[in-house]
């Protein structure tokens, strides 16, 4: 490494706001999670709210169903996933009993978001949005000086490529929220998921800033690992709105099938509906799925320039095309009728563990043309 040509001072700067990158993240989860909190107060208030109202109702037509019954009793489910049970005494005398349980009027709706409907749930998870954009600009500055220590694009690692994909993991939920998409309840997993790339990137992934290899000299690295990168993140925010559909699903499921919603029925109860969920997961994937088949011609492009072959089927290559195949299968799957919501969902997911092992397993365990981990 010829050390003239790196700037220990910049490289040094970019070391610092990588951590202060870290710790305004630190402080955006926590706020975060004082919203999901406070939400969680303020939805039992709201469900309650709404349970009140429609009581005398739900009474009368239990009873009215349960004419010649001695005694109905209704079962019903509170916000926080329990149950209350109200007994009403009728004139009959037959001794049936008439239980109703559940809350069919959630299911198919979409939640009150994070905060469910909480002033201070809003306050805090406004906060932790006005945290995360900080976070953001403090992780672009670390970015943006590493490259500077070296005057190169600063993804010629595995550490650099970790804090830029971990970026592109914030941008993409920031960009969703200036779309005007109420998409908050997505801040969480967003800061903390930032927050363990960055971790491992820092502990495991460190490298100095140094030169490129001579293969990597080239104008195709600004071009082919920029798009994986947005690729990535993107990728990213698609994973969790599809694990988030697949827990959407099974809650308002069991709201069907009148069973018990457990501790977590407040949280799932704030989110947007199954359906509404899995169009954002599709819209997601295929707004990406484009730059994806792009970055892969990109690389063959690049291979072919710096190797003389577009394609050797190294693994790099292999499970890139993997992975396009993968989220092809799913975008297919999601446009057919029979395989729309779970299944093409699971399709999702695996698709995204292509993607990952492509980055983190192919990269660390594999040797190739493509090992440039710097670990």
């Amino acid at each position: 490494m010829n050390l003239a040509s790196v700037d220990p001072q910049l490289a040094d700067l970019s070391n610092k706001l990588i951590y202060s990158a870290m710790a305004v993240y630190t402080l955006a989860m926590f706020a975060h999670l004082f919203e999901w909190t406070f939400g969680s107060k303020g939805a039992v208030a709201v469900r309650s709210a709404e349970q009140a109202g429609g009581l005398a109702q739900t009474l009368s037509a239990a009873q009215e169903a349960a004419k010649g019954s001695r005694s109905v009793t209704v079962t019903v489910a509170t916000a926080d996933g329990g149950t209350t049970t109200l007994t009403r005494t009728a004139l009959a005398d037959a001794g049936a009993t008439v239980v109703t349980s559940g809350r069919s009027d959630d299911a198919g709706q979409d939640g009150p978001g994070a905060a469910g409907g909480s002033e201070k749930g809003d306050l805090a998870g406004r906060i932790a949005v006005s945290l995360t954009v900080l976070g953001a600009l403090l992780h672009a500055g670390g970015v943006l000086s590493r490259g500077l220590s070296v005057m190169r694009w600063p993804w010629g690692n595995m550490y650099e490529f970790s804090c830029a994909f971990a970026l592109t993991m914030i941008l993409a939920y920031l960009g969703l929220l200036v779309a005007k998409r109420n998409v908050r309840w997505l801040g969480l997993p967003a800061v903390l998921a930032a927050l363990l790339t960055l971790g491992l990137a820092v502990t495991v992934l460190y490298t100095a800033s140094e030169q490129l290899v001579p293969a990597l000299h080239s104008y195709w690295l600004g071009i082919h690992v920029s798009t994986a990168i947005i690729c990535g993140g993107v990728f990213y925010a698609g994973f969790v709105v599809t694990l988030l559909y697949l827990g959407k699903d099974a809650y308002e499921r069991r709201i069907a099938a009148e069973l018990p919603l457990g501790r977590l029925g407040s949280v799932w109860h704030r989110l947007p509906a199954a359906g509404t969920l899995d169009k954002l997961s599709y819209r997601i994937n295929a707004l990406v799925f484009p730059l994806w088949t792009f970055t892969i011609i990109a690389g063959a492009i690049w291979a072919e320039s710096a190797w003389g072959k577009y394609w050797e089927w190294d693994p790099k290559e292999t499970w890139s095309f993997i992975t396009w195949v993968a989220y092809a299968a799913y975008l297919h799957a999601r446009a057919t009728a029979g395989w729309r919501g779970r299944k093409a969902a699971y399709l999702a997911l695996l698709a995204f563990a292509c993607w990952l092992f492509n980055y983190y397993g192919v990269n660390i365990f594999v040797t190739g043309k493509h090992s440039y981990a710097g670990v």
